[in-house]
């Protein structure tokens, strides 16, 4: 099936629509938001230039389990899910931060650490820490919410200081960060798999917190295969991983990090395939349940039909 890589709705009531890196959010008449799961893909904060199909579909349908799956510990955002590639719900005002946690020293965090910083985020880190090794508590290690470019890393001091975020609020998006990053960890290693680190976002509405955007899909989420992570680590291997960061890697190993002047590798048709496997590997492991591809002739038209359909319901 070919990749959906832009769409151009016009629903019901509808009042605007913000194309971002991913998703396609369209805006109903300031009360409910319909987010487009494309199979777009960014990494270095950069779109690239081919989609991987059926990616949209894993990332919705994962993030739709996980909000179920704890929405005894947060309200969230969603209200219903009318199409594979689609989630519908409550339109909140976001907070202007993420809420990345991390178990372990892995990825950009490791990265830093290895070119010599000791702290993260205003907190400080270990002197002897080695890649991939697991913090005695996770850290939560917020980053700004770019509307465009880069994401920054910023400190629980300097968010309550600039009033980014109330200290009464943000010491509730921690304790809802923790908690939901403990019932991710306990769900993963049902599966066999370590919840690595991931982010959170999340918004307001009539005075109300709701967790809101994806959660704990392999865009947002880092993963590792349970089995052989401690001998993998104590010989200073790389991690049987699932999660984003391959294409990172394979980014990298070809000369792109997202820096000026640098080219995008050639997407062949097999690096495509490879991707979607990957995503569907993941998706596979989470859930513990065998993905079904949804074929259709007319993707964009199934979209438009079914959210119509479910907007008519609100």
């Amino acid at each position: 099936m070919d990749a959906i890589v832009k769409t151009n709705f016009n629903f019901p009531a509808q009042k605007s629509v913000y194309h971002g890196k991913v998703r396609d959010v369209y805006n109903i008449n300031d009360d409910y938001l319909v987010m487009v799961a494309t199979d777009r893909i960014s990494a270095f904060d950069v779109i690239l230039p081919k989609g991987i199909p059926y990616k949209g579909q894993v990332l919705n349908q994962i993030a739709s389990k996980f909000l179920d799956a704890t929405a005894d510990i947060v309200p969230n955002w969603k209200i219903a899910t009318p199409d594979p590639m689609v989630t519908v719900g409550h339109r909140c005002e976001p907070f202007k931060v993420e809420m990345v946690i991390r178990g372990y020293l892995t990825g950009s965090s490791w990265r830093a650490y290895k070119a010599g910083a000791r702290t993260l985020c205003g907190l400080p880190l270990p002197e002897g820490m080695r890649e991939n090794q697991r913090f005695e508590s996770p850290l939560i290690t917020p980053t700004t919410k770019a509307d465009e470019g880069h994401d920054e890393n910023i400190s629980r001091e300097e968010i309550i200081a600039q009033g980014l975020v109330s200290r009464e609020d943000y010491e509730q998006l921690e304790r809802y960060t923790y908690a939901l990053f403990q019932r991710g960890t306990e769900i993963a290693a049902r599966k066999g798999l370590i919840l690595v680190d991931t982010k959170y976002e999340f918004g307001k509405k009539d005075g109300k917190i709701y967790l809101i955007d994806e959660i704990h899909t392999p865009d947002s989420s880092r993963y590792f295969y349970a089995d052989g992570y401690e001998e993998r680590f104590a010989r200073g291997e790389k991690q049987k991983q699932l999660s984003k960061e391959f294409v990172r890697e394979w980014l990298m190993d070809n000369g792109f990090q997202g820096q000026a002047g640098q080219q995008v590798p050639e997407m062949t048709p097999e690096v495509i395939a490879g991707i979607t496997d990957r995503y569907i590997e993941l998706y596979e492991h989470i859930t513990g349940e065998p993905f079904v591809k949804d074929e259709c002739p007319d993707v964009l038209r199934r979209i438009e039909d079914n959210v119509t359909a479910c907007l008519k319901t609100l």
